[in-house]
């Protein structure tokens, strides 16, 4: 009897640990915490490397595209609407562009487009989110015009070199017409430049869009009132090619004295 009794309180403990006590439900793992709403891509996230145009150069009236490279420096991909502007005026664009991260290469369709200025420039903005914004704000990507048709390739730059210049009539007299003419030798390729004279800082007369060959080249002003009032007048000549000025070597100092106002070397 003493051993049944020890045999059935081992068998009853043996069930109290196996679930015969009372029921005690486990609390749950712990969770981690719900992730916030993604940032994804912004327009401060993109960059235009660079945009080029096909075909290159284009002539008027013909049909023209664009490539642009856009960086995208976030870890986040999205669609996007691209639209390139001249101005206020939409050129052209494309829908649906999936932009990853780094750099993307996209190619914009076709079309016809006039050329109505002097240096056509071009930005592009994009649209996220139903919010569209120019892609860097300041950056404009300018073409110029060749003999060749219009490009937005960088152009060659060689040495410019003034041999002479005069005006007509010299000497010329105080409050009469003057018209300048300068001898310029272009050591580079063919360029269009814009061509100014100046007197210390004030322009004294110039030309826009000039184009000058290789080699030597006499470029006619237009005749201007330019008043001759200290006792001399040293004059230099600037060109400046898509915006920027070039320096221009000269072979001589073009200075004006007073006797009636001339250019003409003194006489040894």
């Amino acid at each position: 009897m003493k051993k049944i009794l020890i045999l059935g309180t081992v068998l009853c403990c043996i069930a109290m640990i196996k679930g015969c006590g009372p029921y005690v439900q486990p609390l749950p793992a712990p969770r981690d915490p719900a992730p916030g709403p993604s940032p994804g891509l912004r327009h401060f996230d993109l960059t235009v490397l660079r945009l080029e145009i096909f075909p290159d150069p284009v002539r008027e009236g013909q049909r023209m595209g664009f490539e642009a490279v856009v960086a995208n420096r976030s870890r986040y991909s999205a669609l996007a609407h691209l639209v390139i502007k001249d101005r206020d005026q939409i050129v052209t664009q494309v829908f649906d562009v999936l932009i990853r991260p780094g750099e993307n290469q996209i190619a914009f369709p076709q079309g016809a487009y006039r050329f109505s200025r002097l240096e056509p420039c071009f930005t592009v903005e994009v649209d996220l989110d139903r919010t569209r914004r120019p892609i860097d704000l300041e950056r404009e990507f300018c073409l110029h015009r060749t003999p060749q048709g219009w490009t937005m390739k960088t152009q060659q730059i060689g040495r410019l070199v003034v041999e002479d210049l005069d005006f007509s009539p010299d000497p010329v007299l105080p409050g009469r017409e003057v018209r300048f003419k300068a001898t310029l030798r272009n050591e580079g390729p063919p360029l269009r430049a814009e061509i100014r004279i100046l007197d210390r800082d004030q322009i004294v007369t110039q030309l826009r869009d000039v184009f000058l060959p290789s080699g030597t080249s006499q470029i006619l002003f237009p005749n201007t009132h330019y008043t001759f009032q200290r006792f001399d007048h040293c004059f230099t000549v600037l060109v400046d090619v898509e915006r920027r000025p070039f320096r221009v070597d000269a072979a001589r100092q073009f200075c004006a004295k007073p006797v009636g106002w001339t250019l003409n070397p003194p006489r040894p």
